[in-house]
């Protein structure tokens, strides 16, 4: 069973409204970039090749001659910005990208009770 919310570091998201949010703020990701970060949230620290990306969110398994993924990540970063979050998308030396965030195991910020 694939779960509702997942965690990117102080972004949840929310996979039925296809969004993240940070605190009760909605972030307004586009549906890709959605699907980007909930790719690299599913492993925290693990860099994900921009090849890997392209099949797992593009759903293509051969490499385009364009620069989407790094728009994307570009455009994600910027959306996280106003919340001092663009460093939790890391650009990583050897060609990929990958979730700079702790992994969050505290079941009360799924639901927004303490």
């Amino acid at each position: 069973m694939v779960p509702r919310f997942r965690e990117a570091g102080d972004v949840t998201l929310d996979l039925f409204h296809r969004d993240g949010r940070v605190d009760d703020r909605w972030i307004g990701f586009h549906p890709r970039e959605f699907e980007l970060l909930w790719r690299l949230a599913e492993q925290p620290g693990v860099p994900v090749t921009r090849k890997q990306l392209l099949r797992d969110v593009w759903r293509i398994d051969f490499e385009p001659e364009t620069n989407s993924v790094a728009v994307h990540v570009a455009r994600i970063r910027s959306k996280l910005e106003p919340f001092g979050l663009a460093p939790i998308l890391a650009t990583h030396p050897e060609a990929g990208y990958y979730l700079n965030a702790p992994v969050q195991t505290d079941s009360f910020k799924l639901t927004g009770k303490s």
